[in-house]
């Protein structure tokens, strides 16, 4: 996977939805505003929006696995 600029807000919201998640509330709001987000970052930063959403996923869901910067 291709090194990824994550914007905080990015993070912030697939933090807050995977809280939900955990929870099992979950709302299509929450996960409507993260794909939302994605969407928009994809297309004004020209990345694939699939390896935008992994890379995030991956660093809010598995931060210990980030490699070293």
């Amino acid at each position: 996977m291709a090194n990824i600029d994550i914007p905080p807000h990015l993070i912030d919201l697939e933090s807050a939805a995977w809280a939900e998640q955990q929870q099992g509330a979950l709302t299509f709001a929450a996960a409507d505003a993260v794909q939302a987000a994605y969407r928009e970052h994809a297309a004004a930063t020209g990345v694939s929006r699939l390896e935008l959403e992994m890379a995030v996923k991956q660093a809010v869901r598995h931060p210990e696995s980030e490699p070293a910067a």
